[in-house]
């Protein structure tokens, strides 16, 4: 089973028609937003003129029966936390949102979908070939 989670810059790059993201998603037997994920957007979304009407665009992708919501429980806070020390021990980190998205990939068994190369970072992350 393929399963992968969009990132936000992967999930605005879709919406923006990028077909090497759609590709991804339609060859996808799961599709996952961390709620993290949405956060980000959300808050993109309440900057930006159109807000509502990204928020319906949102509400009808997470719609599909393919795609689902991870939300953060004790398990993700373990994994968040292990990765968080191994950043630090490395001297390097990468932003607090994207640790916990993370995470979900961790936790999920998904392949991350993805422009930001500073996952690459992260030690045994699914991160989807195109970063290559």
């Amino acid at each position: 089973m393929k399963k992968i989670l969009l990132d936000t810059n992967a999930y605005s790059n879709y919406l923006k028609g990028d077909q090497t993201v759609f590709r991804e998603i339609v060859s996808s037997d799961r599709v996952y937003l961390s709620i993290f994920v949405i956060a980000e957007l959300l808050t993109g979304f309440k900057g930006g003129t159109k807000e509502k009407e990204n928020q319906t665009i949102l509400d009808k992708f997470l719609s599909k029966s393919t795609v689902g919501i991870i939300k953060a429980g004790i398990e993700t806070s373990e994994i968040f936390s292990e990765l968080k020390h191994a950043l630090k021990s490395k001297g390097t980190s990468i932003p607090i949102n994207d640790v916990w998205i993370a995470a979900h990939v961790r936790e999920s068994g998904a392949t991350l979908v993805t422009y930001d190369n500073h996952f690459k970072q992260i030690s045994n992350l699914k991160v989807w070939s195109y970063l290559d």
